[in-house]
């Protein structure tokens, strides 16, 4: 049986796309950080550009690239640096309140337990130098630590290395030369496609510019909530939590729980002796999860999923869905990837609509 010229470019497509999807879950492993370059350089490409205009031909381009991953690295550190006045702040209070801590939970829990007929007491003689000594262990043995745990896993350190390493060079190349990139896969297409295509990617543009436009408002909302959330309940570290929460938040989940984590530990140093644990867990309740359930049910589906096209339930499910297939990268381009599908299954249901298959 002879195949139709529609047929057989349709099996030939076909089988280009699995071929890409094979090769691609093949490569998984040694994909990320490209993957990661190529987002950024998606979104920092504009920058870039605009840098370069502005000199009007006075310095290489390559500079402007320069300038732009230099301010990136710098947000980077910035963002890191938020820990320092955190960690000033509880490793400290950590030494000096860990063993009333110790005390205040071996009173707490012994008349709790006592209606169940269960006899608990805290060695309290013993755990508290064990944990003295530890908190107080000199910086040698806390790297010897350190470097024995980077033995054991050597190859999980090393790609990490590798990675942050290749991520800022696969970026500056892609970033110098992004057009010869863009240019070079849009020769592929055949001529008879190119105007559907240009069509879509226009589209496409425009959707994904949308979404970072959204995503950096809620980060900007958020990082102001948590930080005068915490600020309400008496924090000391609420503004490097509260910027850190909200700045983190891009990372869906993960971020979260770190502020989360972060503003537990130091509610718990802060106020556990003086004003009991009730009111870390009051704070944790009120800030995080009205926080998360404001940023959930009304910040990303309004100012990020509505912006895109995309219905809140459809949002949640794109994140859990590429999380599942592609892991800590599927996360990151869960939505600005789902809005690209967007894009083409508005133009399949257009076709599908407009087929003999629906009328008929």
């Amino acid at each position: 049986m002879s195949l139709t010229p529609t047929q057989k470019s349709t099996a030939a497509w076909t089988a280009m796309a699995v071929l890409l999807a094979l090769a691609l879950w093949l490569l998984a492993p040694v994909l990320t950080p490209f993957v990661v370059a190529a987002v950024l350089a998606y979104a920092l490409t504009p920058l870039v550009d605009r840098l370069d205009s502005l000199a009007g031909g006075r310095f290489p381009r390559f500079v402007a690239v320069l300038l732009v991953e230099l301010l990136l690295l710098l947000v980077l550190l910035g963002v890191v640096l938020l820990m320092v006045p955190i960690l000033a702040k509880e490793l400290p209070q950590l030494r000096e309140q860990v063993p009333v801590l110790l005390e205040r939970l071996d009173g707490w829990l012994q008349p709790l337990l006592a209606p169940f007929g269960i006899e608990f007491s805290l060695d309290l003689a013993s755990i508290k130098p064990a944990v003295m000594k530890y908190l107080n262990a000199n910086l040698e043995e806390t790297m010897g630590s350190l470097l024995a745990s980077l033995k054991i896993g050597g190859s999980v350190a090393l790609t990490v290395f590798g990675n942050l390493i290749l991520i800022p060079v696969a970026l500056f190349y892609l970033l110098l030369d992004w057009k010869h990139f863009v240019a070079r896969v849009t020769e592929l297409v055949p001529p008879h496609l190119r105007g559907s295509y240009d069509s879509f990617m226009d589209e496409s543009d425009d959707v994904l510019g949308q979404y970072l436009r959204g995503q950096l408002l809620v980060m900007l909302i958020l990082a102001v909530y948590y930080s005068v959330g915490l600020s309400l309940f008496g924090l000391d570290v609420a503004l490097p939590v509260g910027i850190f929460t909200g700045l983190a938040i891009f990372v869906p989940y993960v971020g979260f729980g770190l502020g989360l984590a972060l503003a537990a530990l130091a509610g718990l140093l802060e106020f556990a002796v003086s004003d009991g644990p009730s009111k870390v867990l009051l704070m944790l309740a009120v800030v995080y999860g009205l926080g998360q359930l404001i940023e959930s049910f009304f910040l990303t589906p309004r100012l990020v999923g509505e912006r895109i096209g995309l219905h809140p339930l459809v949002v949640i499910f794109a994140l859990l869905a590429f999380g599942q297939l592609f892991g800590f990268v599927g996360v990151l381009i869960a939505l600005p990837a789902s809005a690209v599908l967007l894009v083409a299954v508005r133009r399949m249901r257009s076709r599908y609509l407009d087929s003999s298959l629906y009328r008929g």
